[in-house]
């Protein structure tokens, strides 16, 4: 791969993660100060950076906690931070819930509650529902986990496992204000779905949370009713989304552009299978490469959204390195394409890589340093090919999260 289509490649990366920087996003949104008590809660992968961002320019007094992934905490001056476990809840995530609903249910009517809301809230701001124990909690997330389920299911039948998503830490924040600030990770950014919606009513039902857990052979314990659309418990909370995947795209796509590449954005709603995923981007930029695609030579193609990776029992690798391996196996050494798959929060499934690169000599390194790449990623083991070629790529955690960001360098 040229050192400057790398470079590319990595610039590209570096917008789309700092398009959904909180310190950019948060301020423009931040709400008048009331005349009681600003209370300041929030659960995700990018909650400590987003507490920082509004503490820097709360003008008044201020009280609160947040929740947040290991290794993503920032220090905060009177906003407390605390580090809990994610995707499989833990003992430190559950005691913050229990924390956070506690504080707001103290609320009154001239207080303010500032919610900060990112993606992977949903495992990190854990409470049970009643008759729900936190083993059941966990066995049922590690279950969904391992059932392929998108992310929309298993955020449905979250919610109603639970006493504070689903509109439920809204319900308890009543009779105050609330405004939500929130940083997509999901499809669409159906504001329900991203980190189960704690303030956001729920259109799901009992029914249909059942109904996935019975689909996917997964025991269910008690399930719980949620607030619904029109219940007047949500006159009082304003939800507000201030960073999502498709800005983080147009980010990635501005670069290439002033590159002088023809970006094509496919948008952030893509999902399925990883290794699926790679072959559909391969059958694009083969189609493009040959003179017939929707944008004209050179193009970076672009995507966002969450793709999976179903029976990886034993690999090693997320789905954006799995995406990668597929996609080079599919493309068979194109000339002149070279792509870079990532995760934005920095963490490509449990490895400490956000992501790989990949080039028209990918394949034939990999077979020079004796590795098998088809046989690989058969095995999921897509995270030890890249390793092996020095590929990856390494951010740390970048402290915010929206989703995925998949570039293709064609021509």
């Amino acid at each position: 791969m040229s050192p400057a289509r790398h470079a590319l490649l990595r610039d590209m990366f570096a917008a789309a993660i700092a398009a959904a920087d909180p310190a950019l996003c948060v301020p423009p949104y931040l709400p008048d100060p009331p005349k009681g008590r600003t209370i300041v809660v929030g659960a995700g992968k990018a909650a400590a950076s987003m507490a920082r961002a509004l503490e820097a320019h709360w003008p008044g007094p201020l009280e609160g906690l947040v929740v947040t992934r290991y290794g993503h905490g920032v220090p905060c001056q009177r906003i407390a931070v605390v580090e809990a476990a994610h995707p499989v809840p833990d003992a430190a995530g559950l005691a913050a819930a229990q924390a956070i609903l506690a504080l707001v249910q103290g609320a009154g009517r001239e207080d303010l509650v500032i919610c900060l809301i990112s993606g992977g809230g949903s495992a990190l701001l854990t409470l049970p529902a009643q008759g729900v124990s936190f083993a059941q909690k966990q066995a049922v997330n590690q279950a969904l986990l391992a059932s392929g389920a998108g992310i929309g299911e298993m955020n449905c039948v979250r919610r109603h496992l639970s006493a504070i998503k689903g509109g439920q830490l809204a319900a308890a924040c009543a009779p105050a204000k609330v405004v939500s600030l929130i940083i997509s990770d999901v499809p669409g950014d159906d504001l329900s779905v991203i980190a189960s919606g704690p303030t956001v009513p729920d259109p799901t039902t009992i029914a249909e949370a059942a109904a996935i857990l019975a689909r996917l052979n997964i025991a269910a314990p008690p399930l719980v009713e949620t607030p619904k659309p029109g219940d007047p418990l949500f006159a009082h909370v304003q939800n507000i989304l201030i960073g999502s995947g498709n800005a983080s795209l147009e980010a990635a796509a501005a670069v290439a552009r002033k590159a002088g590449f023809h970006p094509l954005v496919l948008g952030d709603q893509i999902e399925g299978e990883a290794r699926e995923v790679g072959l559909v981007h391969a059958g694009l930029a083969r189609h493009i490469a040959r003179g017939q695609g929707p944008v004209a030579l050179p193009c970076a193609i672009i995507s966002g959204g969450e793709t999976r990776v179903t029976g990886a029992h034993g690999g090693r690798g997320g789905r954006n390195s799995e995406f990668l391996l597929a996609l080079a196996v599919a493309l068979e050494g194109l000339p002149d394409s070279v792509a870079l798959a990532g995760d934005t929060d920095g963490i490509d499934g449990t490895q400490t890589n956000a992501g790989a690169v990949i080039g028209p000599d990918t394949l034939a390194r990999a077979r020079a340093a004796g590795l098998d790449p088809r046989a690989m990623l058969d095995a999921h083991l897509s995270y030890d090919v890249f390793a092996a070629l020095n590929d990856l790529v390494v951010t740390g955690p970048t402290l915010t999260n929206v989703n995925d960001v998949r570039i293709v360098l064609v021509g």
